[in-house]
């Protein structure tokens, strides 16, 4: 069940780009290859699928026609499943009608394999490219001023160099083209990970970094000016899915290939924590009428242009003619 909670706005602050690898992405790409393998992985689908829905609508703003679009980090390919999938609900079929006419070829770029060809696809409409989406090296994401637009959904919270990866899809992008993106934020899972932390401590007296670590949606807006994005926007959504127990919830992140992937891991999670960890997880954040856990996923939103001379730029200090006094 999905939940939309609220919508934030925050500002940017700047983040330093490191040379440091927080994840391991040789053990990420094997966990999503062995998730992607596992027939039950198409019924954790949803979302993917919601956040290709979100994706969809607010490109329905976008007034752009004939594009080259490149689904970055595209997994199964949500977004182009989702404009080509019939729909009862009649907002979600205006949302297609205006975007699909808009695209003139999709390129899903994806790491994974097994995931990328998951779903088949016109050929004269998508072409599928499998490369790793950090290293950047395929030819076609090597060509400069090429897309007329870019999305990306949740894949960029696997990348190490998030500042070098924005640089690169900033490249690749026409003048005056488009960057779409949404990625986890800090605090998704904060249930999952107040709890195994409260488990750990009890059981071993001493806690390990469980959950892999979100980027602040306060550092993504210089993050993309410093990509040279220009005109950057970020908004943040919470999307809470209730799991009738523990189980239900971690299998579900298994089979997304949303594992911990961090560099150094700890060491695996003890029978005796995991039995602590559902009461736990209960008595914290459990809805007591339902008895469903709720689990937050908080989801950031950007969007950034490549810059441009047609782009619109303030007007220079004094240069005003009317007085805010006199409106006021």
């Amino acid at each position: 069940m999905l939940r939309q909670i609220r919508t934030f706005c925050r500002s940017a602050s700047a983040k330093q780009e490191s040379k440091f690898n927080v994840f391991d992405r040789k053990v990420k790409l094997l966990q999503r290859t062995r998730a992607a393998n596992d027939e039950e992985s198409l019924q954790v689908e949803y979302l993917r699928d919601e956040i290709a829905r979100r994706t969809v609508h607010r490109l329905s703003f976008i007034k752009r026609e004939a594009m080259n679009l490149l689904d970055f980090g595209c997994g199964s390919g949500n977004f182009v499943k989702t404009l080509l999938t019939p729909t009862e609900d009649e907002l979600m079929k205006d949302n297609i009608d205006n975007v699909r006419p808009k695209l003139k070829h999709v390129y899903m770029v994806d790491s994974c394999l097994p995931l990328l060809e998951r779903n088949s696809f016109d050929d004269s409409f998508v072409t599928k490219i499998n490369a790793d989406e950090e290293e950047y090296s395929h030819e076609i994401l090597q060509r400069k001023d090429f897309f007329d637009c870019a999305i990306s959904n949740l894949s960029l919270h696997w990348i190490n160099n998030l500042p070098g990866t924005f640089r690169n899809i900033n490249d690749s992008l026409k003048e005056d083209g488009l960057f779409m993106g949404s990625m986890f934020a800090t605090d998704t899972l904060f249930e999952l990970r107040t709890s195994l932390q409260l488990a750990e401590m009890e059981r071993r007296g001493g806690i390990s970094p469980r959950i892999s670590p979100f980027v602040d949606s306060s550092d993504l807006g210089n993050l993309l000016q410093k990509a040279n994005f220009n005109l950057v926007t970020v908004d943040v959504e919470e999307i809470i899915v209730n799991y009738p127990d523990v189980w239900c919830l971690m299998r579900d992140l298994q089979l997304m290939g949303e594992n911990n992937a961090i560099a150094n891991p700890p060491g695996p999670i003890t029978k005796d924590m995991l039995i602590a960890l559902d009461p736990i997880y209960r008595s914290l954040h459990g809805d007591e009428k339902t008895g469903a856990l709720p689990a937050t996923f908080r989801i950031v939103f950007m969007i950034g242009w490549k810059k441009s001379d047609k782009q619109p730029k303030p007007l220079e200090r004094g240069s005003g003619q009317i007085s805010l006094k006199d409106v006021l």
